[in-house]
């Protein structure tokens, strides 16, 4: 929690601090690299590649195990007219509505159902070692930016340093003016050396601020308006390399994120291989359907009066069948049935015709089940085998060069290191000399045996070491930040 709150702080700085004049945020190592994870742009686009890649693993299980299921529905309208289908002719003289649902179930087994699961998995975890090697570039660069910081706040202080001492200089130079020891020209140039100075510091300063901006950058989140005020508290000592190059080779084989991710690539393109070559078997696909349709009249008025009509038509046929038997001498049989009655035979031809839109007439269940072999498919699957293996063997000739690269940067930073450690303690040397060259030209300038241009030569040096100190150690420190970032894991 505490990271989140450093980031709240961060990002409501700009409005507190004119308020308030709060005392300055500090910002650890730490909590810079738990804020990045939180909000840097470029790790959490990969780490959005998360939930689809479990998705598509539970969407392979799912199509190993389950049907899928597929519902539709819909309704629609025919005006009266004429149609033809080939040479018969259908004709309607009533515009009507439907309606329809249907519930289809399908399941299918087949090579490439059975190799979805490992693929899919396969891919999950290549997108987990990408992830992880995000999160580890992420945090090599922070680290990167959090040390430039130090080092620029270091060589500030080494430009401040350089304003005291030329403060100093010029109170020097003026006694020595005002006893009649010195001239003119020493008061100028030590003014000018002053102004240089200041200019230095000034530059200094601005750099300060412009890579904590960097580092913000980093973070992924608004740096406050007063980013003076963010201080950076955690420091880094100099310590002898005591490991031993094998060993980082070693654990750099095992753990470099890049390396990790390339594998798991290639694992997963020896999935796509196996998918691809189960296209040579068969399949078997499993269906059922229900549906239902409804089909009704928008006018009910001519259905009725062609009712009317055929139960007339039936009453005449049956007085005139009657007739016939009497005159056989038969008894008669009665044409009442036939007779139309309102309230029955109309009530019931509007009822049968009231479905639209839910009054569905069930169809009947079909089921299927087929079996598929392809025969030949033009050379088709060989060529997505033929691709999916040059797929996987690129992956493997990818990972190989990987592993050869991350042992040159391995060796090449492990060197580094150990020259840079040495470095610091030569420029350790250096500097301690210089400063006292410094203190020497100082004295003899101040009893007069040496000159003003001497005292400038000794300051040059001096602010020369110290800043060649400074670098060494922050070279010192990016470097093994480097190292780290290549074996995969923190060293410190």
């Amino acid at each position: 929690m505490r990271h989140l709150l450093y980031a709240a702080g961060l990002l409501l700085c700009p409005a507190v601090a004119p308020a308030q004049q709060t005392a300055p945020a500090t910002l650890p190592l730490a909590d810079a690299i738990a804020i990045a994870r939180e909000h840097n742009p470029t790790y959490r686009q990969a780490a959005n590649n998360r939930a689809p890649a479990a998705w598509a693993v539970r969407g392979a299980f799912s199509s190993l195990l389950l049907p899928s299921v597929t519902a539709s529905g819909g309704m629609s309208y025919a005006g009266p007219g004429e149609q033809t289908f080939l040479s018969s002719s259908f004709s309607q003289s009533i515009s009507t509505v439907s309606s329809y649902y249907s519930l289809g179930l399908n399941w299918e087994l087949s090579g490439s159902t059975l190799s979805q699961p490992g693929l899919q998995k396969a891919q999950q975890h290549a997108t987990e070692a990408d992830i992880n090697g995000a999160a580890r570039a992420l945090e090599t660069a922070v680290t990167q930016q959090y040390l430039s910081v130090l080092q620029a706040r270091e060589n500030a202080g080494v430009a401040r340093k350089q304003v005291e001492r030329n403060e100093e200089f010029l109170k020097l130079a003026h006694a020595r003016f005002d006893v009649g020891q010195a001239t003119l020209i020493d008061v100028r140039q030590a003014q000018v050396a002053r102004g240089q100075a200041q200019v230095g510091l000034l530059r200094a300063q601005t750099l300060v601020n412009v890579e904590k901006l960097r580092l913000f950058e980093q973070l992924g989140v608004t740096p406050p308006v007063d980013v003076e005020a963010v201080q950076l508290t955690d420091t880094f000592s100099v310590r002898a390399p005591h490991w031993q190059l094998n060993e980082l080779l070693a654990i750099a084989e095992d753990q470099n994120p890049s390396l990790k991710a390339l594998r798991a690539r290639e694992r997963a393109a020896a999935w796509g291989a196996r998918a691809a070559t189960s296209s040579y078997a068969p399949s078997v696909s499993l269906s059922a359907g229900w549906s239902g349709f409804t089909q009704q009249f928008t006018d009910v008025d001519p259905l009725i009066l062609s009712g009317q009509a055929a139960a007339a038509g039936q009453v005449a046929a049956c007085e005139t069948n009657d007739s016939i038997r009497a005159g056989v001498g038969l008894a008669r049989l009665g044409c009442t049935g036939f007779q139309w009655n309102p309230s029955v035979d109309e009530g019931a031809l509007r009822a049968r015709n009231s479905v639209f839109p839910f009054e569905f007439t069930r169809q009947p269940f079909q089921a299927r089940l087929s079996v598929t072999l392809p025969l030949f498919t033009n050379f088709s699957r060989t060529q997505q085998v033929s691709e999916a293996r040059a797929r996987h063997r690129d992956l493997e000739e990818s990972v190989r060069a990987r592993g050869l690269a991350v042992q040159t940067e391995v060796s090449q930073a492990f060197l580094t290191l150990q020259a840079t450690y040495t470095a610091v303690a030569i420029q350790d040397t250096n500097r301690a000399a210089a400063a006292e060259q410094l203190q020497l030209a100082t004295e003899r300038y101040r009893v007069g045996s040496g000159t003003f241009f001497e005292l400038l030569d000794a300051q040059v040096a001096a602010l020369r070491a110290e800043y060649d100190f400074v670098n060494a150690v922050y070279d010192y420190h990016k470097t093994l930040a480097t190292l780290e970032a290549a074996v995969g894991r923190s060293l410190r």
